[in-house]
C-alpha cells in the first residue's frame, strides 16, 4: 500500500511540475471558471440583489464546468509518445496511476476555488464567511467526489477521437447527486435564515458518496484501462 502511494505522488508531483513550467491549464480553467460566474452576474442580479440561491447555484456550476474542462486535458499529454502505456507497463498497481491523476486534478481545482468562492462572494454578496468551515468541507467533498468519477471516465474515454464531447455526457448523469447536495448544502449556509443542520446533513451525503465513487472507481480502473 505504501508503495501505491509513493508511486502516486510521483506521478501527481509530474503532473503538478509540467503545469507550474506551463501553467496552461491552470489559467484556462481559472478564466473559464470566472467568464461563467460573470455571465450568470448579469442574468441572475436584479437591482443589485442576487436572485433567491442564485449564489449557491453559480458556484456550483462554475466548478462543475471548469472540472469538466480541466477533466478532459488530465491525460491529453500521456495520449503523445506512448506515455499512457509506459504507465500502464510500469511495474506499479495501476490504481497508482489513477490517485496521481486524481491528487494533481485536485490541487488544480482546489487553487481554481480560491479564486473563484471570493469572485462569487463579491458579486453575488454571498455570506462566505458565515459558516467557512462548513462551507470548506462542503466545497472539498463535492469536489472530491466529483473528480473522483471524472478521473475515471476521462482515463476510458482518453482513446476515444470525441472524448470532449462524451465526457459530459457519461460524467454529469453520474455526479448529479454530488452537485445537488453541494448545490443545497451551500444554499441553507447562504439563505436569510441559514439551515446549518441541512448543509451538515448534505456534507455527511457528500462524504458517503465520496467513499463509494472512490471506491468502485479503484475498484473499476485496472479492468478498463489496457496496454
Amino acid at each position: 500500500m505504501i508503495g501505491v502511494f509513493r508511486a502516486a505522488w510521483l506521478i501527481a508531483r509530474k503532473d503538478l511540475v509540467v503545469e507550474t513550467r506551463s501553467r496552461e491549464l491552470l489559467y484556462t480553467t481559472l478564466f473559464f471558471a470566472v467568464s461563467c460566474v460573470l455571465v450568470f452576474a448579469w442574468s441572475f442580479i436584479r437591482l443589485g440583489q442576487p436572485v433567491e440561491n442564485a449564489p449557491a447555484g453559480v458556484l456550483w456550476v462554475a466548478v462543475v464546468f471548469s472540472g469538466t474542462l480541466a477533466l478532459g486535458r488530465a491525460f491529453e499529454r500521456e495520449r503523445h509518445a506512448e506515455t499512457l502505456r509506459g504507465l500502464l507497463i510500469a511495474p506499479i498497481e495501476r490504481s497508482a496511476v489513477y490517485l496521481g491523476k486524481l491528487f494533481a486534478l485536485l490541487v488544480l481545482l482546489t487553487l481554481v476555488e480560491i479564486v473563484l468562492v471570493p469572485v462569487v462572494a463579491l458579486f453575488f454578496r454571498a455570506p462566505i464567511f458565515r459558516a467557512p468551515w462548513l462551507l470548506l468541507g462542503l466545497l472539498a467533498a463535492g469536489t472530491v467526489g466529483f473528480a473522483a468519477v471524472g478521473t475515471l471516465f476521462a482515463a476510458m474515454l482518453v482513446r476515444t477521437q470525441s472524448r470532449d464531447v462524451l465526457l459530459p455526457i457519461v460524467l454529469y448523469p453520474v455526479t448529479v447527486p454530488v452537485v445537488i447536495a453541494g448545490v443545497q448544502g451551500t444554499a441553507a449556509i447562504f439563505a436569510g435564515e441559514p439551515d446549518f443542520g441541512l448543509a451538515a446533513t448534505c456534507l455527511t451525503l457528500l462524504i458517503f458518496f465520496d467513499a463509494v465513487f472512490i471506491t468502485l472507481a479503484l475498484w473499476t480502473f485496472a479492468p478498463v484501462m489496457h496496454e
